[in-house]
């Protein structure tokens, strides 16, 4: 980080706001963990004996230890509630009326039934945010249906769009429907914080549903579709009429992505391939052109890249000035300056697993930026702080929670 950009307060930008977050799996955890990313308070509630599923989620592990936990839940504070409880609603009723921000992930009326829904909370806590990440929404005929995020994605239009015309629509090796419904709902938390606390406004609910998170990234193909029936479909690893702009074989077995499609920068790839006739060729002169005869430009580009290393590849792509890059993975990642550079991986210690690598905060900012100060804590290791210090119960209060179970 650049320094002399650096604010005297060297704070982290969300200390001071307390969440709550229940729920569990990744919607609303993902949320918490981006708002914990930059020093919000984050008491994670979990049902006692068992925890959050993502504690056990995730084939590789490390120790006995998953390998998904430690990022998902990193600089939260777990405490053990069972919610389905009376005695466990009133101690999550006490603990909501102290936050600034709720995090729900529950099947819609869930926290209606155990008297904690929005209309309840503000009677004691006019000032709370809830954010309420569902399948469907808070609204709607499909509110009470039970909805994961591969769903939203089928939902939200992005499977459709994902893969080749002649193959059924694949799924992307992550979560991204559940990741972008947590986003959305960081987002929706912060600015109700801002309307709150800068405009002098009051607490409200941010309701995001998982399909709405991915029909917010689909771009233009509802009014292509609405205005001149134009349904955008599957067109495997290009754009159609954009070229070259493709995935390319390289001799070592790797693929690199070259974006030449521009008219400036495609007359410095034909001469990097050593092929400088193909800017004024009438095949491939204009963009109109080159999308014309997408197929056999990819193939002439790809000949080429087979008889080089993806590392050969790059650096003439480099050289020449057009847009190219590797398709990564974590090995590549780890290994790569850029990343060291930009500290985009950092270790963090955990006291079972040793140094975990996993992904620094985004987004950078420059004064005030986020950090990760501890990996997924034990299940229920911050009882007595939260109990103690925030409710105030003693310890034999807290034994006698114990043993009913509550805790």
């Amino acid at each position: 980080m650049n320094q002399a950009y650096s604010d005297a307060s060297g704070g982290l930008p969300l200390e001071g706001v307390r969440v709550v977050e229940m729920g569990s799996l990744l919607a609303g955890p993902f949320c918490g963990q981006l708002l914990a990313d930059f020093g919000a308070e984050v008491i994670k509630v979990e049902p006692p004996g068992k925890g959050d599923p993502m504690r056990v989620w995730g084939r590789h592990q490390k120790n006995g230890r998953t390998l998904w936990w430690p990022v998902i839940a990193r600089n939260k504070k777990s405490v053990t509630l069972n919610l389905r409880e009376e005695e466990g609603q009133k101690l999550a009723r006490s603990l909501v009326d102290g936050a600034d921000v709720l995090v729900e992930n529950f099947r819609p009326g869930t926290l209606e039934r155990w008297g904690m829904g929005y209309e309840d909370l503000r009677e004691t806590n006019p000032g709370l945010v809830m954010v309420r990440v569902s399948g469907y929404g808070q609204t709607g005929p499909y509110r009470d249906q039970a909805g994961f995020g591969a769903i939203g994605e089928a939902m939200g239009g992005i499977r459709h769009v994902t893969g080749f015309p002649d193959q059924p629509p694949p799924r992307t090796g992550v979560s991204l429907g559940d990741s972008l419904a947590a986003t959305f709902g960081a987002l929706g938390a912060l600015t109700a914080l801002y309307n709150r606390d800068a405009r002098g406004g009051m607490g409200q609910v941010v309701d995001i549903g998982i399909y709405e998170a991915v029909l917010a990234m689909m771009e233009s193909t509802i009014p292509e579709y609405a205005l001149t029936d134009h349904v955008r479909d599957r067109t495997g690893t290009v754009l159609p009429f954009v070229a070259p702009s493709n995935i390319y074989p390289t001799s070592d077995g790797d693929y690199v992505l070259i974006a030449g499609n521009a008219d400036t920068v495609f007359g410095r790839l034909a001469e990097a391939v050593g092929h400088a006739e193909w800017a004024s060729e009438e095949r491939y002169a204009t963009h109109h052109a080159r999308g014309e005869h997408q197929e056999v430009l990819d193939e002439e580009i790809s000949a080429w890249t087979r008889e080089r290393t993806a590392g050969e590849v790059l650096d003439t792509m480099r050289e020449a000035g057009v847009p190219a890059g590797k398709v990564y993975t974590a090995e590549d990642m780890l290994s790569d300056p850029h990343y060291a550079a930009r500290e985009n991986i950092v270790g963090v210690e955990d006291p079972e697993i040793g140094e975990v690598p996993m992904q620094n905060v985004v987004p950078r900012l420059t004064g005030t930026p986020g950090g990760v100060k501890w990996t997924g804590p034990a299940l229920g290791q911050h009882n007595e702080e939260v109990y103690g210090g925030v409710l105030g119960l003693d310890g034999e209060e807290l034994a006698a929670l114990g043993e009913r179970g509550v805790i």
